[in-house]
């Protein structure tokens, strides 16, 4: 009897131990999954800060080069390529030779001048509508002897006429036109150089 209940004792003991034991591994293995899920959940949210990292890293390279890179000179306008551009005053100045214009000492102006002041005109019409355009004639400083003018000034400004005369021909508005005579007094290199009549377009 005494036996039995020495057994029936160790029964109880040993599963109450096991049942207890069996609860604290089940309580280990609940608290280690969940641990796993956190860590993956973290490496998840770590790979993905990375890799945002990464394209941000990239993007800001691009700027960087970008940015270091010589700005690219902007394209010149078809007037600009005849003539020069003054950025400080927004104007293309486009110089045609007097030999070219006129004959000497005249102020009509030779029939292949035309077809060249004519696209001039189509330029400012398509490219500077509106703007203001000067027309200036300038000649060189050998003083009028045989020809009907009263000096070069006079002469200067009616080849300018007659250049603002043909552009309005031409279809540039009257309105944005400016025709003047600087005589000789602004020479430009050589007699040859002085001899000319400018076309100014304010580009602003």
């Amino acid at each position: 009897m005494k036996a039995t209940k020495l057994v029936l004792t160790l029964v109880f003991v040993s599963t109450i131990i096991l049942t207890t034991g069996c609860t604290d591994w089940q309580k280990k293995y609940n608290n280690c999954n969940a641990e796993l899920e956190n860590l993956q959940a973290l490496l998840d949210r770590t790979s993905q800060a990375l890799s945002d990292c990464e394209d941000s890293s990239a993007e800001l390279s691009r700027q960087l080069s970008a940015v270091n890179q010589p700005a690219k000179p902007e394209a010149k306008s078809e007037l600009e390529t005849m003539g020069t551009y003054d950025s400080a005053k927004g104007t293309i100045t486009v110089t045609l030779e007097s030999n070219v214009l006129f004959n000497s000492g005249r102020v009509d102006l030779r029939s292949e001048a035309k077809s060249r002041l004519q696209r001039i005109a189509s330029i400012i019409n398509r490219d500077y509508p509106g703007k203001e355009v000067w027309v200036i004639g300038h000649t060189d400083t050998d003083p009028i002897k045989k020809s009907k003018w009263q000096d070069n000034w006079e002469l200067s400004a009616e080849r300018a006429l007659s250049v603002t005369r043909h552009l309005v021909s031409s279809g540039v508005s009257a309105r944005n036109l400016v025709a003047a005579g600087r005589g000789e007094f602004h020479p430009a290199g050589s007699k040859a150089d002085s001899r000319r009549v400018e076309i100014v377009v304010y580009t602003r």
